[in-house]
């Protein structure tokens, strides 16, 4: 089993930046696809970031295409998402996700995400 953690979120200003972090530990954890996922208040969720196990292919959302990036540390099994020029439409809640090691491709769809962290709440005042 993967257990996931994430931390970092917290309240900002538009404009502002902020790093979420995701720590991963269980010994299943090699060779996963990870990402990042959000859920604001009475909305789905929707796919924001992800990466292959290398970090050499990063994928994002048009939404946040050009302030947000994902990378990785798989030496600390840690997760990144860089959030920069932070707008009030992007608060929401945050999950970082990750497929099963069976599956090297990335996906937008959270059905094809196998392990889950709690969230961290990211809050963005104008």
């Amino acid at each position: 089993q993967v257990q996931l953690v994430e931390s970092g979120g917290g309240p900002v200003q538009a404009g502002g930046s902020l790093r979420l972090s995701c720590a991963a530990s269980g010994r299943t954890f090699n060779n996963n696809v990870s990402g990042w996922f959000r859920q604001a208040p009475g909305k789905e969720r929707e796919f924001v970031a992800a990466i292959t196990w290398t970090g050499r292919n990063t994928y994002y959302a048009d939404s946040v295409k050009g302030r947000f990036t994902i990378s990785r540390d798989n030496t600390k099994n840690t997760v990144y998402l860089q959030m920069n020029s932070l707008k009030p439409e992007d608060t929401s809640v945050y999950y970082c996700a990750a497929r099963h090691r069976a599956y090297h491709d990335y996906s937008i769809q959270s059905r094809d995400y196998d392990y889950w962290g709690q969230g961290t709440q990211v809050t963005v005042s104008s």
